[in-house]
């Protein structure tokens, strides 16, 4: 068993669609879903990035330097990323609240198992596999892979961030949901 370490946030949809988000360690975040789904991001440390959702409920973060970590979307609103250090905690949404009541209960402890651990790397190959199968299960009406919070640590300095890297910007004509992964 593994012990992360936990980080809650929690999400607030300002009036041009995108999503403010804060995070109980002090950082923000300025997010907006792209055309294909994916959403764009930047932060208070002027970091930027690109959230994917892959299949398996495997969230892709891609920085604007060429980085890249995955999290899982290991449900009630709980992300872990990387080799389990980071479990984000969407306060949120009601799967993140009623995580909170069963982790008081004593229902789903805190701890996670190997098994719920992202993968360290993909290749090119694996990750358009698991779009493939994402697609495949929202078709015909599975999930898609579930949702993540897409907060990994945001590792170090990843450019200006001025343009936010290529990011849609306009209104996304779709809205927000507080369980979107990003």
């Amino acid at each position: 068993m593994i012990r992360p370490r936990e980080i809650g946030y929690t999400d607030e949809l300002l009036a041009d669609g995108s999503v403010h988000r804060t995070y109980e360690d002090g950082r923000q975040e300025w997010r907006r879903r792209g055309p294909a789904g994916e959403v764009f991001w930047r932060d208070d440390r002027e970091n930027t990035g690109t959230d994917e959702l892959l299949g398996d409920k495997i969230v892709k973060r891609t920085l604007a330097d060429g980085t890249v970590t995955y999290g899982r979307d290991i449900g009630y609103g709980r992300t872990l990323w990387g080799r389990g250090e980071t479990l984000m905690i969407n306060r949120t949404s009601f799967g993140g609240r009623m995580g909170a009541i069963l982790v008081g209960l004593g229902v789903a402890g805190l701890a996670v198992t190997a098994s719920q651990l992202p993968p360290l790397a993909l290749t090119p190959e694996e990750e358009e596999e698991l779009r493939q199968q994402a697609a495949q299960s929202s078709s015909s009406g599975g999930d898609g892979g579930g949702g993540g919070d897409g907060g990994g640590d945001g590792g170090g300095d990843s450019g200006d961030g001025g343009d936010w890297d290529g990011g849609h910007w306009g209104d996304d004509g779709g809205g927000w949901s507080d369980d979107d992964f990003g």
